[in-house]
């Protein structure tokens, strides 16, 4: 008796218990860089994330929203958006697009822009269908294509480096527009737009995403603009939404933050903004996965985009003060990376730096018999032997295309001054180390 359970449980768990769509997407990089900062980082410049406050007026909202006179505000609200929030979400998005827009059919709240994401990949991607990717990329795109039962299809920005030995800069990478649209057939379902890009910095300009949104219209192709560094671009750059250009308000959905915009990036509130024929499929994936997000937090975001719109443009806006802050905060990591010889490339946008390792090779030992990328080795032997966090450029590109850059990887700069100090502090005593040796 016992001998027969035993085994008709032994052949039951023999059957393969993952889903085929899961194959080939378990490994993640954050879980192996997140642990190895815990493990050995005293200054973490890898994870984008503030180690700095969110903004006073906001943390209030959220202490009155949790304490005030309105219990309704611990249940459940409206699943595709608590009404306040849709409502100014919509206010505010129809002066960045300059065309009306209805609260409760052109905006959804989403767990976070990681969850927007994930809904429109499920809603509008199906088996076969091809899905283009700029390199370098956020890694979740091609994992949530995949799951979809989509073909990641991938570009790349080509950098044309500066004549005259000047830093390099985001808008020094740029597209091929032959090799753009050589990407585009019938196959073609979407592009992931990323702008400003993480991990780069780019903010693309309004003649490269004309000519994105060109294509688009010609292969009638949707667009997934993932754009919630909006409001964090430097040197007087101009964040342009693909939405507002010719052809490209139906055809687009664009993805926003909290996390980002109000630098509270553990409260997960995320929006999509587009037309109603696209976000009907996304609140069937949304009702169908988290169904609703948390309200004492949209109560809160919806009061700080209220303040936001009524201080639009002014220089006490937030919006305003923070791109001025984080650019102080850029400048002086460039300035410290140049100094020990790490060539950063100056980013136009994001939290993020990417600096060019390549002097460093003789630092690092090598592995025999590891086909492990150079930057990946870096990264784990400075986070190792000098305490310093970072993560490796390649891991943002595709299998095909990662070994042709291996020499970078990305800092996130959206940090407290004394962490940016202290980052310093390592990077002067491994010059020194490096001139006495």
């Amino acid at each position: 008796q016992t001998h027969f359970f035993s085994h008709s449980l032994q052949a039951k768990m023999s059957k393969p218990v993952q889903a085929r769509r899961l194959e080939g997407i378990d490994k993640n990089i954050w879980v192996e860089f997140v642990k190895l900062a815990t493990t050995y980082s005293k200054v973490n410049l890898g994870q984008g994330f503030p180690d700095f406050p969110a903004p006073d007026f906001l943390t209030e909202a959220l202490a009155r929203a949790l304490g005030g006179g309105n219990h309704m505000l611990h249940q459940y609200t409206r699943a595709f958006g608590h009404p306040p929030l849709v409502k100014v979400l919509a206010q505010f998005f129809e002066k960045l697009l300059g065309r009306d827009l209805d609260p409760m059919t052109n905006v959804m709240v989403t767990v976070g822009a990681y969850q927007a994401l994930f809904c429109c990949f499920q809603a509008l991607v199906d088996e076969g269908d091809e899905v283009i990717i700029i390199e370098p990329f956020f890694d979740c795109y091609e994992s949530m294509v995949k799951m979809a039962g989509g073909t990641p299809v991938f570009v790349p920005l080509r950098q044309n480096p500066p004549k005259d030995g000047k830093l390099m800069s985001s808008a020094d990478w740029q597209l091929d527009p032959a090799e753009l649209a050589s990407k585009f057939s019938e196959r073609t379902k979407a592009i992931v737009l990323n702008s400003p890009n993480n991990p780069l910095g780019k903010v693309f300009s309004r003649g490269e995403l004309g000519l994105i949104a060109e294509l688009c219209v010609k292969h009638d192709v949707l667009c997934i603009s993932d754009e919630v560094y909006e409001w964090l671009v430097y040197d007087g750059k101009q964040h342009i939404r693909i939405a507002s250009l010719q052809g490209m308000w139906d055809r687009t959905v664009t993805i926003g933050s909290a996390g980002k915009t109000f630098s509270a990036t553990g409260w997960k509130v995320g929006w999509v903004v587009g037309p109603n024929r696209l976000l009907q499929h996304l609140r069937t994936v949304h009702q169908n996965s988290v169904y609703h997000c948390a309200t004492v937090a949209q109560e809160a975001v919806a009061q700080g985009f209220q303040r936001e719109l009524t201080l639009y443009g002014k220089p006490e806006s937030y919006f305003v003060q923070l791109p001025k802050e984080l650019q102080r905060k850029r400048d002086w990591l460039i300035q410290s990376l140049d100094d020990v010889g790490m060539k950063p490339i100056i980013p136009e946008g994001t939290y993020f730096l990417v600096a060019d390792i390549s002097q460093f090779k003789s630092d690092v030992p090598d592995v025999p018999n590891s086909d492990e990328p150079y930057d990946y080795r870096f990264t784990k032997w400075m986070v190792k032997n000098k305490g310093l966090a970072a993560i490796p450029l390649s891991a943002f590109y595709s299998e095909a295309h990662k070994n042709n850059y291996t020499n970078f990887i990305r800092f996130c700069f959206a940090k407290e001054e004394a962490t940016l100090k202290a980052a310093n502090d390592i990077l002067q005593k491994w010059k020194q180390e490096k001139t006495s040796s």
